[in-house]
């Protein structure tokens, strides 16, 4: 999409967008190369086992017809009120994962991306929320839902990719008996295909819906960040998980945009000595490394013995310092190019080392296409340079989003309107320099950023006050070296029930199944007395300061 110049002023002033009226992501990431190169490779997939297959976009094509026949076939359709199905997909990252969400898109349907580590509460919510038709998971995700799917009554049937049980049919016996010939819905580029959701400050998460274009309006940032893809011998991995916008829009649709062939493999746990045997083995040249896998890496202490030579690097979730830039350039070979981004409106922010040398503790500048300022929320203007403010980004945009799905009065108030038009507030303060990068500066709302996730404290409260011990609680982000910030969770205890190390352990491992492995508290502290207003709210400022003290007693008692 992109044409490469000298400068990326000049590439922004010389760009256009070229949405075309009718778009689908399926067609463009999957049919569109069987009509070019049928035998590409598309899809190099990695058992934990360690085995590996190949597939071409032809296999690819043949998949997906079989399970959009198959979906068909169970009810699951495009409707005339314009919004698809949903099609909830609950797998790792394998070939199965990314058949789903093509064949949903050939269909007009609405995929919705769902965490392996999701546990029942975190579902159902989902999948209760949404209307979901059917879930495509494995075993382990069947067994999750079988406890919940009394309570799902718009939920059909459950296809399982490792076989049939009580109560999941075969997924791979289901397509085995289907045509792989099928005829593609004709969707508009705004008509929606994704619905991913996305943790806020209260309540349950909202469901971020999001139109095919969202494809077209990721490739600038994905190209910019990955030093102008595609190039000869380009293939792509992230050990993020293709359930969260970063690996599923950051890397698997765009390197398959491009026919670049990505490497499927999420590791249970990531490890940083099988993450370098992964990059050697399948000549990986394109990797988005979120921070935390990145400071991980950096503590392997023979990290120069693998001899990684990547041609591009990306990261984002949180600001990267010198010190991290400078190891991956001695030890990943290139220099690592921040971006900047949301569920709601992704990759509109960059660095390009491929143009520039990046700047220590910049996200970069605006990618081509995309308008983004520093503002006042509260009038809408546009900031001078220096001046903190939130950060914004002007609508209408390919990349943004419709809407919260069910949930009118949140998504009027990610707006503001200024003289310069329709703004979408991102949540984020940040600053601009005089040269025009820009800074971010942290939260303006009490978004937890933990290991590259984004966990609303709403969400956790609310599972663990309904643990038996507990009355009140409050959770914040306590400062870690490694994640960015882990889960704080201060608690009122209901009478009967006295602090201890067994009960907060209970406590946090109630979270854990309930919840995901990511939003559990790793830190539960027992208060007499909750900060609160008049009103009854939580005062998580307090609560916070209290977790970035005790960080700080922390580091000096490490140093000691």
């Amino acid at each position: 999409m992109l044409e490469r110049k000298s400068s990326i002023h000049q590439i922004s002033s010389e760009f256009c967008w070229d949405i075309p009226d009718h778009y689908n992501i399926g067609f463009d990431i999957c049919d569109k190369w069987v009509q070019i190169d049928p035998d590409r490779v598309a899809i190099i997939d990695v058992s934990e086992s360690g085995e590996s297959k190949e597939f071409d976009f032809s296999t690819l094509r043949c998949l997906s017809n079989q399970l959009a026949n198959a979906l068909n076939g169970l009810g699951v359709a495009n409707r005339e009120s314009g919004f698809g199905d949903r099609i909830g997909v609950l797998l790792p990252q394998c070939v199965e994962t990314a058949v789903t969400h093509i064949a949903s898109c050939k269909m007009g349907c609405i995929s919705i991306p769902l965490f392996t580590l999701f546990g029942e509460d975190a579902l159902f919510h989902r999948l209760k929320d949404s209307s979901a038709k059917v879930v495509i998971t494995n075993k382990e995700g069947a067994s999750k839902l079988s406890k919940i799917m009394d309570r799902l009554p718009d939920l059909n049937a459950v296809l399982s990719i490792d076989g049939p049980d009580e109560f999941a049919t075969c997924f791979h016996t289901v397509c085995a008996a289907q045509s792989d010939k099928f005829q593609i819905v004709q969707t508009r580029a705004d008509a929606p295909a994704l619905l991913i959701y996305t943790s806020g400050t209260t309540g349950n998460p909202k469901g971020a819906l999001h139109a095919h274009r969202v494809l077209l309006g990721h490739i600038p940032g994905v190209e910019v960040s990955h030093n102008f893809l595609p190039e000869k011998d380009d293939c792509f991995w992230t050990p993020a998980d293709w359930a969260w916008i970063g690996g599923l829009l950051d890397v698997l649709m765009p390197a398959l945009h491009h026919g670049i062939p990505v490497v499927a493999c999420r590791f249970s746990k990531f490890d940083a000595k099988a993450a370098f045997e992964l990059i050697n083995q399948y000549a990986i040249r394109n990797v988005f490394l979120p921070p935390t896998a990145l400071k991980i890496m950096k503590l392997l202490p023979d990290a120069e013995q693998y001899n990684v030579s990547l041609r591009s690097v990306a990261s984002g979730g949180e600001t990267l310092g010198t010190e991290l830039i400078e190891w991956g350039e001695k030890i990943l070979g290139t220099t690592i190019n921040e971006f900047y981004g949301q569920t709601e409106c992704n990759m509109v922010v960059s660095s390009c080392s491929a143009l520039e040398p990046p700047t220590p503790e910049s996200m970069g500048r605006p990618v081509p296409g995309h308008t983004v300022e520093i503002l006042d929320a509260t009038t809408g203007e546009i900031q001078p340079d220096g001046a903190e403010g939130s950060i914004a980004v002007l609508s209408n945009d390919p990349v943004m989003f419709l809407g919260y799905w069910n949930d009118a009065e949140a998504t009027r108030e990610k707006f503001v309107e200024s003289s310069e038009g329709t703004w979408l507030l991102t949540g984020d303060r940040g600053n601009r320099d005089h040269t025009g990068r820009l800074h971010f500066l942290g939260r303006d709302d009490d978004v937890i950023s933990s290991a590259g996730y984004r966990i609303g404290p709403g969400e956790v409260e609310d599972c663990l006050i309904r643990h038996e011990a507990v009355l009140l609680a409050g959770v914040v982000g306590k400062p870690d070296k490694v994640r960015g910030a882990v889960v704080a969770a201060y608690v009122m205890l209901r009478e009967g029930y006295c602090p201890s190390d067994e009960l907060a352990a209970q406590i946090a491992n109630y979270v854990k199944s309930r919840l995901a492995a990511h939003e559990y508290p790793r830190v539960v502290r027992f208060i007499e007395t909750m900060p609160m207003t008049t009103t009854g709210k939580i005062i998580r400022a307090q609560l916070r300061d209290a977790a970035e003290t005790e960080a700080a007693e922390d580091e000096l008692a490490a140093d000691a």
